[in-house]
């Protein structure tokens, strides 16, 4: 890994204000069909109408599911986004979004290659269970070097370590054809899976890392005018490569610290009687700290943190900085034990043994408004109760079967001890104890949490999405700030309430939409914007609250709820008949004290 270079400039960052300026990109590629190229590469066709915009990928599966209805990604609002960019509309603009596996002729046209491919963990080698591997990262280079012709600038978008923009660099340099010439720029993304449209459309910041001479500057110049089409020049911001880099993988090991701090608290809650969500918030109100990201759980997921924070251990390793490396490590730690502990609480609350007693699972993802469960708690504490010889049932309203089958290595001959439903009560029914591993709101028994968010409605989303005033889309109110989907009564309307559960990418404060009223379905429908088949819907998906006391007359007795989200109000429980145990909170009826 190189070593960091030392800044040649006085200000090492700047806002877009103070760039030098860039030459007009007019042709974007975005190398990779995932959760990062599809979403940005909608976003940006949507704000940059002007602009040509392809997503190419290699997997011609994933390039039909973008070019179709039933998008491969499922995201908030992605559908109305896509539509609109990918096939127009009638009167209002033309298509600038385009789905490709022709990824020579998209390199070949682009003035600007986005590079978002996977860059997992080391299974094996140097590194291992640690470093990135760069496989992917490195032929997407050589490729990019094998096929442009002129003048490009390579953004690299996946989280790497420390210098890969320098190697990239050299790469390109090494390998370009005669008069090709390339500018590598470092831009990581701070999604967070779930809010990952509202997080592009509304960022907290956009970092450009460039090198530190002109010709560096204008790529970054180039760069920020695109993202200036509806984001605030202070909110672009250029600095170091090395600044830039590292700034993506920090913020994600700050964040997934702060769960394991409050998990580790939680643990000590729970043996002094007092209550982690009253403990948070009362810590939450220190300006210092802050509320986000401090509830407390069964643990966090999603394909960053855990990665993001072995890749800064092994990169503090190889700097000869143990002590870094372990206080680092340590977090990881902590969310395997917080996980392990969850399920000792379960054997330990069931008189010992779970030994042919029905456990049901409510949620497999690693968090809410996603099917994604890469890294979820949900894997390792199904994984522990199917050690125990538990009957274990699982339902989640977004995760495929399949997808739970490979995340538990089951094969087709030992599917019978994991049943997987699509109706929460046939999960419940007969079972000794239910487990809430994703704060699903369907899950919630609490009540709506109106003060959640700051008064005010943000009417600059109102325009995102249809990119005019004339789209029916535009006729939308979103929310403000940490809201999330909580249904009420009435299909229209919705109750506020906050959600840290860790995260797949970084999370933002930035405004989360609300769903579209009937009448703008129906516009919709007249314009010939198609539904998202997968939802019914174009719109983020809500389901019936479940009906607990219809829960308890289910289950098998004494019965017993596990609440790894604390989503659940405990009290309401308890009159039903459960014995409810949440985290960061005392066994019901269990009095302690020193």
């Amino acid at each position: 890994m190189p070593a960091a270079q030392n800044s040649s400039r006085s200000m090492q960052s700047s806002t877009h204000s103070g760039v030098a300026q860039g030459r007009s990109i007019r042709n974007i590629c975005c190398i990779g069909g995932g959760y990062v190229g599809g979403p940005s590469g909608a976003v940006i066709a949507n704000r940059a109408p002007h602009t040509k915009v392809t997503v190419v990928d290699i997997n011609s599966e994933r390039i039909a599911a973008w070019n179709s209805a039933n998008l491969p990604v499922y995201e908030p609002y992605l559908h109305d986004l896509v539509v609109v960019a990918r096939d127009g509309i009638r009167g209002y603009r033309q298509p600038n979004l385009f789905f490709s596996t022709d990824v020579d002729k998209a390199i070949k046209e682009a003035d600007l290659i986005f590079v978002g491919v996977n860059t997992p963990t080391k299974t094996s080698g140097l590194g291992a269970g640690k470093a990135s591997d760069l496989g992917w990262l490195e032929d997407a280079t050589r490729r990019i070097a094998r096929c442009a012709e002129n003048e490009t600038i390579v953004v690299e978008k996946s989280t790497v370590p420390c210098g890969t923009a320098q190697s990239m660099q050299e790469i390109l340099e090494a390998n370009a054809k005669p008069g090709a010439t390339f500018e590598v720029l470092s831009n990581p993304e701070f999604l967070a899976e779930g809010t990952a449209i509202s997080n592009l459309l509304y960022p907290d910041r956009i970092l450009i890392g460039c090198f530190e001479n002109d010709a560096g500057r204008s790529a970054a110049s180039s760069l920020a005018e695109i993202y200036a089409s509806w984001v605030p020049s202070d909110r672009i911001i250029t600095m170091n490569l090395y600044s830039c880099e590292l700034a993506k993988v920090a913020a994600n090991a700050l964040l997934a610290q702060r769960i394991s701090s409050i998990n580790a608290l939680s643990a000590m809650c729970e043996e002094l009687g007092a209550n982690v969500e009253e403990l948070s918030y009362a810590c939450g109100l220190d300006s210092r700290i802050g509320s986000r990201m401090l509830n407390a759980s069964v643990g966090f997921g999603g394909s960053c943190f855990k990665k993001d924070i072995m890749n800064l251990t092994y990169m503090a390793e190889s700097l000869h900085l143990p002590e870094v490396a372990a206080y680092w490590k340590s977090v990881v730690d902590v969310n395997e034990w917080q996980k392990d502990r969850f399920t000792r609480r379960i054997v330990n609350s069931m008189h010992g043994t779970l030994a042919r007693k029905k456990v049901a699972v409510l949620g497999f993802a690693y968090k809410k408004n996603t099917g994604d469960t890469r890294e979820s708690a949900a894997i390792s504490v199904v994984n522990n109760l199917l050690a125990e010889n538990a009957i274990v049932a699982i339902f989640d309203p977004k995760v495929q079967s399949e997808q739970i089958y490979r995340d538990l290595d089951l094969d087709r001959d030992n599917r019978d001890r994991a049943l997987i439903c699509t109706d929460p009560y046939d999960a419940c029914e007969d079972a000794h104890a239910v487990l809430v591993l994703t704060e699903w709101d369907m899950f919630s028994n609490k009540e709506p949490r109106l003060n959640a968010a700051p008064p005010g409605m943000d009417p600059a989303l109102k325009e995102a999405l249809g990119g005019n005033k004339a789209h029916p889309l535009n006729r939308r109110e979103f929310n403000t700030p940490q809201v999330v989907l909580d249904r009420t009564n009435s299909d229209d309307e919705q109750s506020l309430g906050t959600s840290d559960s860790g995260g797949s990418e970084v999370e933002s404060s930035s405004s989360q939409s609300s769903y579209a009223v009937k009448e703008d379905a129906k516009e919709i429908s007249r314009l010939g914007i198609q539904p998202d088949q997968k939802t019914g819907t174009s719109t983020p998906m809500t389901y019936e609250k479940i009906d607990w006391s219809r829960v308890a007359s289910l289950m098998q007795t004494p019965r017993y709820v596990f609440d790894g989200r604390n989503t659940i109000d405990r009290n309401k429980l308890v009159t039903l008949g459960f014995r409810v145990e949440s985290v960061g909170s005392p066994s019901t009826g269990k009095h302690t004290g020193m």
